[in-house]
């Protein structure tokens, strides 16, 4: 089965490290995962540089990129201040985020799902040209509400559906949700929505993400997102832990007969790169101040 992995260690693997990564160094971790054979990348997320300062530079990031056949850039956007600044940066494919919790929303988005939701609407209609699709933090369990009832997460696809999106992914944003919490829960969504496209954005706090994510294949979905090296985390959901390493997931479904067109020498390669451009930026607390 051919499974296709977006990498986002350029914005999730990077918005809770305490360091911030210069544009260069981002551009380059960019270039040697396209050479290794990603499609699809996420690379920065437009939000409030004074709250998430590693991201401060999205609009530069986006627009070093260079445009390639075949490969997509994704940004993260929260409301409809950042999806008009991805915009104006250039961006063609955008994710928009809200949580399946309101604690988590009002920490992470400082307002209601609710209100999150009618302002993505909102901005979402007026941009019929950007390629959006959808995030859900928290989608199975919260770090202050603890488990999600699928029916609710349900409730949030169909708000994100009634938007025109198609495309949907499920967050595991602390990475403790066993298996078969996240199996029955994406069960139900896709019950209630079968003509929805979903994919996973695993976590990894207990050593599952494997193992849930070999389970998800087996159920059809053939969409992850992984972070090189295991970086990432939510700086407003705490106790949220690492992503899956896109190198393990890589090589744990190679191992299992499964086709994702990345060369694993080639990322081994990305993930040393990754290391040492963590390892060598400055400390949060002693670079210049974002801007917006």
């Amino acid at each position: 089965m051919k499974v296709r992995i977006t990498d986002v260690f350029l914005r999730d693997g990077l918005q809770d490290e305490a360091v911030i990564v210069s544009t260069e160094d981002k551009l380059a971790v960019a270039d040697s995962l396209v050479a290794a054979g990603f499609t699809r990348l996420e690379v920065a997320s437009f939000v409030n540089p004074a709250k998430v300062p590693q991201m401060g530079d999205a609009a530069r990031v986006l627009g070093g990129l260079p445009r390639r056949h075949g490969v997509t850039y994704t940004s993260l956007a929260l409301n409809g201040r950042g999806i008009q600044r991805a915009v104006d940066a250039g961006a063609t494919d955008i994710q928009v985020v809200t949580s399946a919790s309101q604690a988590h929303s009002n920490a992470n988005a400082g307002q209601s799902i609710e209100s999150a939701l009618a302002d993505l609407g909102r901005e979402v209609a007026r941009f019929p040209r950007i390629g959006f699709f959808a995030g859900i933090s928290t989608a199975f369990t919260c770090p202050f509400e603890g488990a999600i009832d699928p029916e609710h997460l349900l409730r949030v696809v169909r708000a994100f559906r009634d938007m025109g999106i198609r495309d949907i992914g499920l967050a595991d944003t602390l990475g403790t949700s066993p298996t078969e919490q996240v199996l029955a829960s994406l069960a139900h969504v896709r019950a209630g929505e079968p003509d929805l496209t979903y994919y996973l954005h695993l976590h990894n706090a207990r050593g599952q993400a494997l193992e849930t994510a070999s389970a998800a294949v087996e159920a059809g979905i053939v969409r992850f997102d992984a972070a090189l090296a295991g970086y990432g985390g939510c700086p407003f959901a705490p106790g949220a832990h690492g992503n899956i390493a896109t190198e393990e997931l890589v090589r744990h479904l190679h191992d299992a007969g499964h086709e994702t067109g990345i060369d694993e020498d080639l990322l081994a390669d990305a993930v040393q790169l990754a290391r040492e451009v963590v390892l060598r930026s400055p400390a949060l607390s002693s670079a210049a101040p974002a801007t917006r």
